[in-house]
C-alpha cells in the first residue's frame, strides 16, 4: 500500500516555490482580474464540512482580492454535480469549486460514468484543510459502545443495519464500505445530500452508524444524543477520549478526507497563481487557522502549486486500490 504522510506532515509539508518574471500582458491581466464577484461552488449540502470551511474562508478571500465572493451550494452525486458544473464553466476566473477528495480523485474509480475528467477538466489551485473522520452510532434502541461492539452487532444481524453518508462516493461512504469489507460484514448504505442530513438520520435512529467529522458528531455526543466510538487516522483534539482506529482494533481502517480549490481547465496561469496566493494568505492567518482547528479540520498550509499537484498525483495512486477493495461503486 502506498504510504501516506502523517497528519503533521500533511499540514506543514513545504515545497520550493518558483516564480518567473511576468510579461506585460500577464501583469495587465493580474491587474484587471477580478472585476466582478467570484463564484465558489460547494458541491455538498449547506451545513456540511465543505460548506463550513468555504464560508470561513470566503470573507478573507474577498478582502484579499477586493471583490465579492458568492458561495453556491450545488449538490448531487456525492459532489459530482457541483464539480462538473465548474469543470464546464468558462475558464475566466469567476467560477471555482471547493471540492473534497471524493469528487476530484475517488470518483474516477468509484463511478462507472463520470461527466468530467478530474485530471484534464480541472485546474488545481490550493488545498484548504485535512479532514479526519469519526465513527458514531445511534443511541435509539442501539446499545453499542465500541467499535468491536458494532462489529459484533453487524455479524449477528447480517444486512439488517444501515449506515449514512453525505453522498455516494464521499469518504464517509467509502469508510463505511471499507469497514464492512475489513470485517466481512454487510449493511445497507443510505446516502444523504449533506452531513447535516446524515447526522439527523443517526439521531433519529433511521440509520445505526455513520462516519463524519468530529465537529459534527462532537456536540451531539456531549449532549448524550449519539455515541462516538472511533476516530481516524489518530485521536482528535475535539474528541480526545475517543480511541483511534488502531486503538479500537482495526488499524487498516483509515478514514479521512481533504478539501481543495479547483477551477476549470485552461485557466490562465496568472489567475491560478493569484488565487493560489490568496488562499495561502488566508489559510496562514492566525484567526482563520484557529477557527479551522476548532472545527477539527486543520489548515493544509505550506503548499506551493507544484506541491499541491504532486500531492494530488500521490492521492491518485493511493485511493483506487482502496475503492476497488472496498467493493463500493456508484453509477
Amino acid at each position: 500500500m502506498h504510504d501516506r504522510p502523517s497528519l503533521h506532515a500533511r499540514r506543514h509539508l513545504m515545497a520550493a516555490t518558483s516564480a518567473g518574471l511576468a510579461t506585460p500582458m500577464v501583469a495587465h491581466s493580474q491587474g484587471s482580474w477580478p472585476s466582478r464577484p467570484i463564484r465558489f461552488v460547494v458541491p455538498l449540502g449547506a451545513g456540511g464540512a465543505t460548506d463550513i470551511v468555504m464560508r470561513i474562508l470566503a470573507p478573507k478571500i474577498g478582502q484579499i482580492l477586493s471583490t465579492s465572493i458568492v458561495v453556491e451550494n450545488r449538490v448531487g452525486g456525492g459532489g459530482v454535480v457541483g464539480t462538473d458544473n465548474v469543470a464546464k464553466s468558462p475558464p475566466d476566473g469567476y467560477s471555482f469549486v471547493h471540492a473534497a477528495v471524493s469528487s476530484v480523485v475517488i470518483a474516477q474509480t468509484l463511478f462507472t460514468r463520470l461527466p468530467y475528467d478530474p485530471e484534464k477538466d480541472l485546474t488545481p489551485i490550493s488545498p484548504t484543510v485535512f479532514v479526519p473522520l469519526s465513527l458514531a452510532v445511534t443511541m435509539q434502541n442501539f446499545n453499542v459502545t465500541s467499535l468491536q461492539g458494532l462489529i459484533a452487532e453487524l455479524r449477528a444481524r447480517p444486512g439488517a443495519l444501515s449506515f449514512a453518508s453525505n453522498g455516494t462516493g464521499a469518504t464517509s461512504h467509502l469508510a463505511g464500505a471499507n469497514l464492512l469489507r475489513l470485517t466481512n460484514t454487510r449493511a445497507e448504505h443510505v446516502p444523504y445530500r449533506s452531513g447535516a442530513e446524515a447526522v439527523t438520520a443517526l439521531l433519529t435512529g433511521d440509520v445505526q452508524f455513520a462516519f463524519d467529522i468530529p465537529a459534527i458528531h462532537g456536540p451531539y455526543a456531549r449532549d448524550g444524543r449519539l455515541r462516538i466510538i472511533m476516530a481516524s487516522p489518530e485521536r482528535q483534539p475535539l474528541i480526545p477520549d475517543v480511541p483511534s482506529n488502531t486503538e479500537a482494533g482495526l488499524p487498516e481502517l483509515k478514514a479521512y478526507s481533504w478539501f481543495g480549490i479547483f477551477g476549470p481547465a485552461s485557466l490562465p496561469p496568472e489567475i491560478t497563481e493569484k488565487m493560489h496566493a490568496a488562499f495561502s494568505e488566508a489559510l496562514s492567518e492566525t484567526a482563520i487557522n484557529a477557527r479551522l482547528e476548532q472545527s477539527g479540520m486543520p489548515a493544509m498550509t505550506g503548499y506551493s502549486l507544484a506541491r499541491f499537484n504532486a500531492f494530488i498525483a500521490e492521492e491518485r495512486i493511493f485511493w483506487p486500490p482502496i475503492v476497488r477493495a472496498s467493493g463500493a461503486t456508484a453509477q
